[in-house]
């Protein structure tokens, strides 16, 4: 019995051992949480900023907003994105540094641009749509978009990041039929999403 325990003990060490040799492990569970606040914070400013101009989203779906209107909610997704990414690069170095790994290595080039590439492919895409003034559909674009990067990067870190995938795909393709819901299903997908995700793989692997 003790030798059968001790021979999966070592399959089990040599399991991690190859995980750690292809994965990149060091991503943070507080990166997720970072990044959702964040989020919610940039959902917030958005929702004041159209109740300021008396605009509804739920009932004209962008179809009035001017280009003001669009450079404002654009700056804001922008300024969003580079305060969860800056948070997301503290957090996850901090924990590397505490376990001892590299930070950047072959294994982080990998997970980072089969990540990129989906979300490239979706920025352009989302400028398309407000080219053509399809502002309805860009919300549900990126959650879609942004599901499928985390499932192409999740073959290269932590599996926990697929199950978001998952759930950022499923709710983008409801915010394609309840359009008039776009910018709340971005603040549960973008905010909601991440802090959950996060706490649970924080307590997970961190604690």
């Amino acid at each position: 019995m003790n030798q059968q325990q001790e021979q999966l003990a070592t399959l089990h060490e040599i399991r991690n051992i190859m995980d750690r040799s292809s994965r990149f492990i060091s991503l943070s569970g507080l990166s997720g949480v970072a990044a959702g606040t964040s989020a919610l914070l940039g959902a917030a400013v958005v929702k004041w900023y159209l109740l300021t101009h008396n605009i509804n989203y739920s009932q004209t779906m962008g179809r009035n907003f001017t280009n003001n209107n669009l450079l404002f909610m654009g700056a804001v997704a922008v300024l969003v994105f580079i305060l969860a990414l800056c948070l997301a690069m503290y957090f996850t170095a901090r924990n590397a540094k505490k376990n001892s790994h590299q930070v950047w290595d072959k294994k982080t080039e990998r997970m980072l641009v089969n990540l990129f590439i989906p979300l490239v492919a979706g920025g352009i895409f989302c400028a398309v749509l407000v080219y053509h003034d399809l502002l309805y559909l860009v919300a549900p674009a990126m959650l879609i978009f942004y599901g499928l990067a985390l499932l192409n990067a999740s073959k290269y870190t932590i599996s926990d990041i697929r199950y978001l995938g998952f759930l950022e795909i499923v709710l983008g393709l409801l915010a394609s039929f309840f359009v008039g819901y776009g910018l709340l299903a971005w603040t549960i997908g973008f905010g909601l999403l991440h802090i959950v995700y996060g706490t649970l793989v924080y307590f997970k692997y961190e604690r």
